[in-house]
């Protein structure tokens, strides 16, 4: 039997830098590689939160499929779509959820309670759902009423270091994440600040979500007198941020929820302690002994965790070499994509 013929639907622009597109940008890239005829539909940019003109796009693309394809539709997308037109798609539809909508960081009540209900009711008409982790497998089974087998868990692949690792002196605090509220780049700050007694450099690394927050973000740090030593970089080239991996001797992310986190399995790869937050799917992301999870909004505990691996370098090395073990390990993004593939030979 042929690979089933398939489309995965996502919107704006597929080569921006976070860890959701790059992970369906390497899903779809995998399954052509397998010999997959998957067709990429560009929708509009505006899911979440969809201009009329953009879902009247998505609808018209959806409809015109051939009856044979199955589609995946990124989460934004499965999400949002207008229920009675999804459930009118004569293709079998799959959800790829990164983390629900409504969990997201700084949404109203009203938002919240609206993005919660229409992406239940919208998961109701998806085929299966792709899901990164199994925290937010639970979460859809618990809050969403979606049945253990329409769900998979297709972990991430990982991309092996190109450059072998030369820290730098002062030791440097790594960070990778966009700059939204809810990657905790705030706490993160707060805890640095807690930190002016010893010796370390930073860099937080990560395209502008949300220009509010950034600006927020930078009088923050300037407030609390750390511009000499943490560089808000914004977005980094490729190459600029494997260098940046090599120099780390920690990496740390403040995140208040994490439906996966693709960075930690960078920094697992690259062999970083981590210092992160037990929130959504990060205990079961980062391996005991590759680090410490602490309470998320909690910058006294975050600087402490900072604190000892700074003051302890034998520590520090133990923990990076279990974060070494645990990243040789992690599959590859071939593995991801004949998972994926296997899920629609049997829709």
């Amino acid at each position: 039997m042929s690979p089933r013929r398939a489309a995965f639907a996502i919107p704006g622009n597929i080569a921006t830098p976070t860890g959701g597109y790059i992970y369906e940008r390497k899903l779809l890239e995998g399954l052509r590689a397998k010999g997959r005829d998957v067709l990429h539909l560009k929708l509009g940019g505006s899911f979440p939160d969809p201009s009329e003109a953009d879902m009247a796009d998505a609808l018209e693309q959806l409809r015109a499929l051939e009856p044979d394809r199955a589609v995946i539709l990124d989460g934004f997308v499965s999400a949002t779509l207008d229920t009675e037109a999804l459930a009118r798609l004569h293709v079998p539809c799959v959800a790829m959820v990164h983390h629900p909508l409504a969990l997201e960081t700084g949404l109203d009540a009203a938002r919240r309670d609206r993005l919660y209900r229409l992406e239940r009711a919208n998961l109701v008409h998806m085929a299966h759902v792709f899901v990164p982790s199994p925290s937010t497998a639970r979460t859809l089974q618990s809050r969403y009423g979606v049945t253990p087998d329409r769900i998979t868990v297709l972990r991430p692949g990982t991309e092996r270091p190109a450059r072998a690792a030369e820290p730098v002196t002062p030791p440097l605090i790594l960070s990778v994440g966009i700059q939204h509220p809810r990657k905790g780049h705030d706490v993160l700050l707060r805890a640095l600040a807690r930190l002016g007694h010893l010796d370390w450099q930073a860099v937080i690394a990560g395209k502008v979500h949300d220009e509010a927050h950034a600006a927020d973000l930078m009088r923050l740090r300037d407030d609390l007198a750390l511009a000499e030593r943490v560089d808000i970089a914004g977005y980094v080239a490729p190459e600029r941020l494997a260098a940046l991996y090599a120099q780390a001797s920690i990496f740390a992310l403040a995140t208040r929820f994490e439906g996966y986190g693709l960075v930690f399995d960078e920094a697992l790869a690259h062999g970083l302690p981590i210092v992160s937050c037990a929130a959504g799917a990060v205990p079961e992301t980062v391996p005991d002994g590759a680090g410490r999870l602490v309470p998320p909004d909690d910058p006294v505990h975050f600087a402490t965790a900072l604190e000892t691996l700074l003051r302890d370098p034998a520590l520090r090395t133990r923990q990076a070499e279990a974060a070494r073990q645990a990243g040789a390990a992690l599959p590859g993004w071939s593995n991801t994509a004949r998972r994926a593939g296997a899920v629609l030979d049997r829709l």
